[in-house]
């Protein structure tokens, strides 16, 4: 039975976005209402934070720099740890009001994936993808809360999560080109958790470990069956992402948020589960 444990001090107002740096052996992750980019070194518990002055849905490393690319309120950023600059790369949604930028990974290849939520939940927002040259393509549309996204191995699946469907979705992934086609529903989350799918990590094994908010747990699936395997359970109720972390990649960050009415003593916190039994695929960073 998995333990989780509380990695930090932090309490952020809506943890998300998990994702490992293992050259410099630290865990990067936004606050999205706190509108702040944060790191957490395990080796000595340091955490460093960099407020970015929107709600920030992600962030990646960009490789090849210290720099990090974030996405939020008013598009795609690079962000330099160094100093907290901050420079535009471009917003293909400046002209709407009520979408953010929400959760993001790099493809293989080093494209930067991310999507926008409706916050008032209508299906007019969208995935985009972030290229190398930083144009700007929207990649799928009619989507409402754009969430996980992650490949698998060979590089030629990419699987996707629209919040309110409850449903992880493959698309085959071209990588020459960076297309998404033949888009197919793999995993159907209703009949497991009465809650949503949020972010998610791929462990090397393939498999889905996706953290549901207002459900309070990790749940991890098979895409190739869609049966799920192990649920890990937490102390508050808004567990929203998922990152394979550690020396050995078999370490498991869960971040959450707090909730908008329950009162809950570790809501907000970042949490370790240790030793997982499984490793996690080392995640690409940013091409650009």
């Amino acid at each position: 039975m998995h333990q989780p444990e509380l990695a930090g001090k932090r309490i952020s107002k809506w943890g998300e976005g998990p994702i490992w740096h293992p050259g410099k052996g630290v865990l990067y992750y936004v606050d999205i209402e706190g509108h702040t980019v944060v790191s957490f070194d395990p080796e000595n518990d340091n955490e460093q934070s960099w407020p970015v002055g929107e709600r920030v849905g992600t962030v990646v490393p960009r490789k090849n720099s210290d720099e990090l690319v974030i996405a939020g309120d008013n598009g795609f950023h690079f962000l330099d740890p160094s100093d907290g600059r901050i420079e535009p790369i471009g917003d293909p949604e400046k002209d709407i009001d009520d979408q953010r930028f929400n959760d993001g990974k790099c493809s293989p290849d080093g494209r930067f994936f991310a999507g926008t939520i409706s916050l008032v939940k209508n299906p007019t927002a969208a995935l985009y993808r972030l290229d190398a040259d930083l144009s700007v393509t929207r990649m799928v549309e009619n989507v409402t809360n754009s969430n996980g996204i992650a490949w698998s191995s060979d590089g030629k699946t990419c699987l996707y999560i629209d919040t309110p469907t409850r449903k992880v979705d493959a698309f085959d992934y071209d990588a020459s080109s960076g297309s998404l086609t033949n888009r197919r529903t793999v995993i159907d989350t209703n009949p497991v958790v009465d809650a949503s799918p949020d972010g998610m990590a791929i462990d090397v094994n393939g498999r889905l470990w996706i953290a549901f908010c207002h459900g309070g747990c990790v749940v991890c699936f098979d895409p190739q069956t869609g049966e799920a395997m192990e649920t890990i359970n937490f102390p508050c109720v808004e567990t929203t992402a998922v990152a394979f972390g550690g020396p050995d990649m078999t370490d498991l960050y869960v971040t959450t948020g707090i909730h908008s009415t329950k009162e809950e003593q570790h809501a907000g916190r970042l949490f370790i589960v240790r030793n997982i039994g499984v490793k996690g695929a080392p995640q690409p960073f940013f091409a650009g």
